[in-house]
């Protein structure tokens, strides 16, 4: 049968159909690269005009940062949930870079469009990558300020454990896992379980002889 005479198709709310065109997006962008993308190849794949796309989102470096945004709250999110407040430090450690390697791994486009082509052209798209890390690091330096402080050696030896060394810890701890999840990724490896180990054993073991006052010196 045809459509009811004088009944429309009822239209896709804006919001629904904005979130299909940003899927699009970063899907040409993550598999494209920014430069090779076209706002006609994102209008075909989301099934819209491309003038339509430009009404929503104005212009392709516009579409680009709403892209980078999305997928950086989406994992920052998934990171912070993981992570529940009641756990010891390191479990929370554990759960988080554990639901970081699994939404990487499970949303390979987003991850591109955050860790390789925003950071390889420039402002703005790299400023909003630097502020996504941030808050990510300074979630990691919170954990470890809290471990050292549990710690009994951090009222002696261990307090040395202080300020800029357990900021710089946090730094190293989330460019590393940046990078192993570059990795895992490409090579297909890795599970998120045996990434967030891999990284555990290697940092978070270290920093238990850091809590206890032992630190390596070149002789």
């Amino acid at each position: 049968m045809g459509a009811v005479k004088g009944v429309r198709a009822k239209r896709m709310p804006r919001e629904v159909r904005e979130q299909q065109m940003m899927d699009a997006a970063v899907q040409t962008f993550g598999r494209r690269g920014y430069r090779a993308a076209s706002m006609d190849e994102i209008a075909e794949l989301a099934g819209v005009s491309k003038p339509l796309v430009y009404l929503y989102l104005n212009s392709k470096e516009e579409l680009f940062v709403a892209c980078i945004r999305r997928e950086a709250a989406r994992l920052t999110e998934a990171v912070q949930a993981a992570a529940e407040p009641g756990l010891a430090p390191d479990r929370q450690l554990w759960a988080g870079l554990e639901a970081f390697f699994r939404h990487t791994a499970e949303n390979p486009d987003g991850w591109s469009v955050l860790h390789r082509q925003a950071r390889t052209h420039g402002e703005p798209f790299a400023a909003e990558v630097a502020a996504m890390r941030e808050e990510i690091v300074a979630f990691v330096t919170a954990l470890i300020a809290a471990a050292r402080e549990g710690t009994p050696a951090a009222a002696g030896r261990g307090g040395e454990l202080a300020g800029r060394d357990v900021e710089g810890l946090a730094q190293s701890l989330v460019g590393a896992a940046e990078s192993l999840a570059g990795w895992a990724n490409e090579s297909g490896g890795l599970t998120a379980k045996e990434a967030a180990a891999t990284l555990m054993n290697f940092a978070w073991t270290g920093l238990g002889g850091l809590m206890r006052g032992e630190r390596w010196t070149p002789r």
